[in-house]
């Protein structure tokens, strides 16, 4: 990032410019030049940036690459300078360097971290901050990368089980565009001497040819601006939690809500093993597991939060708010019994993983057939109507 910096110097005001990865990394940067700051902002050069920008830090290789050079002997600081330097990226660098430098001050991993909460999510950090307690760094990013694997692959049997039908959709969509936008204006034209002889579907198909024959780019101008304003919307965090929660909130999207609570569960549990095989107090793991949850989520989780504090136990709680269901909450019994919670919450993860993965499988061999269908079904319906008064005609004769 990019730096405008207004300070004193040699008794005058100057204005510099300097590459930084945060804003106290540019202070450090000015103090170490002997600056006087007057101020500070960072500068935004939006289509420079964008056709500049830099790919940002990717955690699990990074991760990968200091658990290495920590189990091969050497200590955070040194692993970290062998990463710094072999680094070609300004900005990563400039990073890597900025955690360092806080460690040479004497200030914990953990703090260093919590600079940059863009790069290091809590759960990093919590890792980090439960490893200078039992000094195994090494392990605690060992189990990280173990656990953003397993995240990063249910993700992606959900995203390549979305890809077929997405294709599917959008080939059909172009089709059906080109049909309503192309064709059925010019047909229009050919049909406007029948008049009212047209059946009722083809005069209604041909009065929305003429509509955008007449108003085609007003209408085509309305399209891209709502279609601009949808993406705007969607990308937005808030916005996107909220069509998703109104989506799934329909009757007849039931089981499809279902599942995707599934799937938020076994993400949720996963992160809460994770953080319970590091030795994190729960009432703290489920403060940082809180987000994987939707707002009703949250909601029963800060009930059970509460009753775990009056003596509840765990257990107990979830089942009682509906967070863990009957073979979630029995193996959560086991595991108090006998002190290996977050193993069993692991447990719980994986189960619910396969069960995502056999549902998905059943799904798309139902849903694939029937998209089809459904797309051919309705382009030979309007093949048909823009042909049937020829049809007719050829009746008569």
């Amino acid at each position: 990032m990019r730096f405008r910096i207004v300070a004193y110097q040699q008794q005058q005001v100057v204005t510099l410019a300097l590459d930084a990865a945060s804003f106290d990394d540019a202070r450090a940067q000015a103090r170490e030049r002997g600056i006087d700051i007057v101020s500070i902002r960072q500068q935004w050069h939006w289509f420079a940036q964008r056709r500049r920008k830099e790919p940002p830090l990717d955690l699990v290789l990074f991760s990968q690459e200091l658990r290495s050079l920590l189990e091969a002997g050497l200590s955070l600081i040194e692993a970290l300078t062998t990463l710094s330097r072999k680094e070609l990226n300004g900005t990563r660098r400039q990073l890597i360097d900025v955690l360092i430098r806080q460690l040479r001050e004497g200030k914990p991993f953990s703090t260093a971290l919590r600079a940059f909460p863009a790069i290091f999510p809590p759960l990093y950090i919590a890792l980090a901050a439960a490893s200078e307690q039992t000094g195994d760094l090494a392990g605690s990013l060992g189990r990280f990368i173990d656990y953003r694997t397993q995240m990063d692959q249910a993700r992606k049997r959900v995203v390549s089980a979305a890809i077929y039908p997405a294709l599917l959709l959008g080939v059909g969509g172009l089709v059906v565009v080109f049909l309503m936008t192309y064709v059925v204006p010019r047909f229009s034209r050919i049909y406007e001497e029948f008049g009212s002889n047209l059946p009722l579907m083809s005069r209604l198909l041909m009065e929305w040819g003429g509509l955008l024959d007449a108003y085609g780019l007003e209408i085509l101008l309305g399209l891209v601006f709502f279609a601009m304003l949808a993406t705007y919307l969607v990308r937005q965090t808030r916005h996107r939690q909220g069509v998703l929660h109104w989506l799934l909130g329909l009757k007849w999207l039931h089981g499809l809500r279902s599942r995707f609570r599934i799937y938020a569960l076994a993400r949720f549990f996963r992160t809460l093993g994770l953080l319970q095989r590091e030795g994190i107090p729960i009432t703290t793991a489920l403060g940082l597991a809180r987000e994987l949850l939707d707002e009703d989520g949250r909601v029963a989780l800060d009930h059970v939060v509460l009753d775990i504090r009056a003596g509840i136990a765990l257990s107990g709680a979830m089942e009682k708010y509906d967070l863990a269901p009957p073979v979630a909450a029995e193996l959560l019994k086991v595991g108090e019994k006998a002190g290996n919670v977050g193993e069993k919450m692991i447990r719980i993860a994986d189960f619910y993983d396969e069960e995502i993965a056999r549902w998905s499988e059943w799904f798309l061999k139902l849903f694939e057939p029937l998209l089809m269908l459904t797309i051919g079904l309705f382009i030979a319906f309007v093949v048909v109507l823009l042909y049937l008064p020829i049809f007719e005609l050829a009746g008569t004769l």
